[in-house]
């Protein structure tokens, strides 16, 4: 979840990592914390044995960046940290990094030492100081243990052995680094949660994720689990945690550092809500065959095989699973069904060889997701995944990917990514009609026409913000309100809801819109708005026979509904209109309003849209 940062080379460490920070705090706002070695030889003699330059502050980075204002920071050596809290509350001393007790060993972490309280009840029995409620101080102490029984046994102190030493007493996931004021290295290693290494020309960099290292370097190292890296300024070095030496490959990045800025949009997320066109170019470019019917997948598994699909995922991952599930058993005649990531390697699934498991996730980092590929795996089912970020652990183990080339999506809560996830699935959900025979010539010829469309049917759907901007001032004042939604639409009202109640704070919940009369009509009053998605579909005149049951009993309606749909304005007080397309492809861009919708509400209580109180862009502990 947390954000690293770690840097060795001839820049002032400080300035680098604060800058990675700024670019990683989505993922972690909790706490902030950095500290910095000096490198320079004339100066480390004459430094106190409290070596290390340390600030740490509870709060968002304005926080560490106004308590550094106060004093210099000097060297070109450091690393730097966001935290989202596990174990611990939000405060300086629970935040990173934490101190050996001679000030000399510090250490950032991302992840959760699960055996963490056995671990500390050890090191406390040994003499060991414990200051903060953290389960990361007692990597400190582990590694300073090392640390100290190598000099006292008469050997040069190892700093990467020590480390590698100390893993060996832990349980759970971890991406760490460790510093050393003796030493002009960075020790990293990683078991479970993400660490990139950046290459530069006497200098090298660390980040959790690629965004940090983009200024800098866009040669890249993905370290994968069980991996612990030596960072100097002339070179790094990869082992295990046996010390035997492990090659990996250079990657080169083809995000750049403007495609991860704001752009001179107000958010990130109204950044990236318009991005979706260009997403959707993207997901799509190369994979529509010229034939006008087919799509063309560069995928190694045969869709002949496949007898069942599950799709797991977790948030608006999984609510896109679930518009990727109607459409492969509509199109492709596949069962299909989607399980939360967290519930499915604890539920003993029933999958085997002739299962197609797919998972969802934008980062490619999840925790829950990743466990559920490698349970899929286990059981013997082929996996697929459907991702953004190139390099991600669930890219390293899944059999097959389909990357929807959405770029760096920095604000938390998920838009583009979740327009590129609709897209994809449409694509594997053609791609399997066709080569299983249950999609004529002509309905493929119609999907891949309304496939090439999306783009620009996106775009006019995005120049229509001022009506959406006008029902937001119309319902801020709400502190409930209900989705509905149908079909293939019914997700969308899913993760309509989880916008809203994502970054706004007001209470939002879906249902079928069916389901209403069995439950949800009894909220219904004047001051709770009901947003339908009243999209052309087989079920429209059903949907407009539960609006009105929902006006009879004073209910606000704000429809999502096409263009040219003329009743639906006679049944709804609010009608955010969209362009017209087929009904299986209508979720990417009946999204849309319902993005805009929430941003919009949440601007006007003026909410944190970038950075939402307790969540984080990338949740890679349990």
């Amino acid at each position: 979840m947390c954000g690293i940062v770690g840097y060795v080379g001839g820049r002032e460490a400080a300035g680098v990592i604060l800058d990675g920070l700024s670019r990683l705090e989505y993922r972690g706002y909790d706490s902030a914390g950095l500290v910095v070695s000096d490198l320079d030889p004339s100066r480390r003699a004459a430094r106190s044995a409290h070596a290390l330059q340390v600030v740490k502050r509870a709060g968002k980075l304005a926080a560490l960046r106004a308590a550094m204002a106060e004093t210099t920071f000097v060297g070109g050596l450091g690393l730097g940290h966001t935290r989202w809290a596990t174990h611990g509350r939000p405060n300086d001393v629970n935040a990173h990094p934490h101190l050996s007790e001679d000030g000399r060993l510090a250490v950032i972490h991302n992840g959760i030492i699960e055996n963490y309280v056995e671990l500390r009840e050890r090191l406390a029995a040994a003499g060991h100081t414990f200051l903060s409620e953290t389960d990361t101080e007692v990597l400190v102490h582990l590694v300073e243990e090392s640390y100290a029984a190598q000099a006292a046994a008469g050997a040069e102190p190892d700093l990467a052995r020590a480390v590698r030493e100390a893993l060996g007493h832990v349980d759970g996931a971890y991406a760490l680094v460790v510093a050393h004021a003796d030493h002009e290295v960075l020790v990293a290693a990683r078991h479970t949660s993400p660490l990139v290494i950046g290459l530069g020309q006497g200098e090298n960099y660390l980040a959790s994720d690629v965004p940090a290292l983009l200024p800098y370097t866009r040669e890249v190292i993905y370290l994968l689990d069980g991996d612990v890296a030596e960072l100097r300024r002339d070179r790094v070095r990869v082992t295990g945690l046996d010390g035997a030496q492990r090659a990996r490959p250079v990657d080169t990045v083809e995000w750049d550092a403007e495609a991860a800025e704001k752009g001179g949009y107000e958010h990130y997320m109204l950044k990236e809500i318009y991005e979706q066109p260009t997403v959707l170019q993207n997901t799509l470019g190369g994979r529509l065959a010229r034939s006008g019917t087919d799509v063309e997948l560069d995928l190694g598994l045969d869709p002949r095989s496949v007898e069942r699909v599950v799709i797991t995922a977790a948030g608006t991952a999984a609510y896109a699973g679930e518009v990727g599930a109607a459409l492969l058993t509509r199109l492709a005649r596949l069962p299909a069904h989607v399980e939360v990531a967290s519930e499915f390697r604890y539920g003993e699934p029933v999958v085997d060889e002739r299962t197609l498991c797919v998972v969802v996730s934008q980062s490619g980092e999840t925790i829950d997701t990743l466990e559920a590929l490698r349970e899929a795996k286990r059981r013997g089912a082929r996996t697929l995944a459907v991702l953004n970020v190139k390099g991600s652990s669930i890219s390293r183990e899944a059999d097959d990917v389909l990357y929807i080339h959405a770029g760096p999506e920095i604000g938390v809560a998920s838009t583009k990514a979740y327009t590129g996830m609709l897209a994809a699935f449409a694509l594997l959900a053609v791609w399997f009609g066709r080569a299983r025979g249950t999609l004529a010539d002509d309905e493929a010829a119609a999907l891949v026409h309304g496939l090439r469309e999306l783009p620009n049917q996106v775009a006019s759907a995005l120049k229509r913000r001022d009506e959406v901007a006008a029902v937001a001032e119309a319902i801020k004042g709400a502190r409930s309100a209900l989705y509905l939604g149908r079909g293939v639409n019914l997700p969308t009202a899913l993760e309509g809801a989880l916008k809203l109640k994502e970054i706004s704070y007001v209470h939002a919940e879906a249902y079928p819109t069916g389901e209403m009369k069995h439950g949800p009509i009894a909220l219904i009053d004047a001051a709770m708005p009901v947003v339908v998605v009243a999209t052309a579909s087989t079920l429209l005149d059903k949907t407009l026979s539960n609006v009105q049951e929902v006006r009879a009993r004073d209910g606000l309606v704000v429809a999502v509904a096409d263009e040219d749909d003329a009743r639906v304005a006679a049944v709804a007080q609010h009608v955010l209109r969209v362009p017209r397309t087929l009904e299986a492809l209508s979720p990417i861009v009946a999204v849309v309003p319902l993005q805009l919708l929430a941003y919009e509400v949440a601007n006007r209580l003026g909410r944190d849209v970038d950075q939402p109180r307790n969540l984080a862009k990338s949740v890679t502990v349990e």
